[in-house]
């Protein structure tokens, strides 16, 4: 990928990430997008520290995220799952379709054993829990820009099982017939999030948020919202 000026940084609302002023090409160009102000500028700043890596913008939602990709060109983006707006799975489809050779690499909160394979499906090339070092963090980078994919040791089993056995994704917990909105959904009814503030932070309408909850109850043959509430925080304290 070519490179542009290796001390450029992004102007966003959020105070930028210090970089290095460095010779041209001696490093890799990286985008940090994430919601969370510390989450984005910590592991920004970790980043910086390492002698190949230069974070050259934060974004906090898709959008500020595809302006910084146009604008400042860079070898790797890291996204969360959970943005504002347009979901960070999404970001990871349109990118796989603008810019099919930009690597990305998903850190999120969120299980893997639900979500790694999805995101690898949508085109990304890792998928990381922000439970890990941020050194693996840093790992991970280094692995996808060297061109390979980036997943735990147990989602490789477990990937390696259904090749082995030749079964869809489908095939296993009811969960992963949920789509990738609903899924979501699911997940913030598991972190406690009521009807309205899932519709804020999507961007979405409380009513369609509720047809979401009744389609997940459908698909996971539960009788009442209270049993959809009491499933779902069960799930999040077994994947935690």
């Amino acid at each position: 990928m070519s490179k542009k000026s290796p001390s450029i940084s992004a102007t966003l609302p959020d105070p930028p990430v210090p970089t290095h002023v460095v010779p041209t090409g001696t490093k890799h160009r990286l985008i940090v997008v994430d919601d969370h102000p510390v989450v984005r500028e910590g592991l920004g700043a970790r980043i910086n520290a390492e002698p190949d890596l230069q974070v050259v913008g934060l974004a906090a939602d898709t959008h500020q995220a595809v302006d910084l990709i146009a604008t400042q060109r860079p070898d790797l983006v890291i996204t969360d799952l959970s943005l504002g707006g347009k979901p960070g799975l999404e970001l990871v489809k349109d990118l796989e379709k603008s810019h099919p050779a930009l690597p990305v690499l998903v850190l999120s909160i969120h299980d893997e054993s639900l979500w790694a394979e999805r995101v690898i499906r949508a085109g990304a090339e890792g998928y990381i829990m922000k439970s890990q070092a941020t050194q693996k963090v840093v790992d991970a980078v280094r692995h996808i820009l060297a061109g390979g994919i980036w997943i735990s040791d147990r989602m490789n089993a477990v990937l390696l099982q259904r090749v082995a056995r030749n079964c869809k994704p489908a095939l296993g917990s009811p969960l992963e017939s949920l789509t990738d909105r609903e899924l979501e959904v699911y997940t913030m009814i598991g972190n406690g999030m009521p009807v309205r503030e899932i519709a804020a932070k999507l961007h979405l309408s409380v009513k369609t948020v509720e047809v979401h909850r009744e389609h997940i109850k459908e698909k996971l043959a539960l009788r009442s919202g209270m049993e959809l509430i009491r499933h779902a925080v069960m799930h999040n304290l077994e994947g935690a």
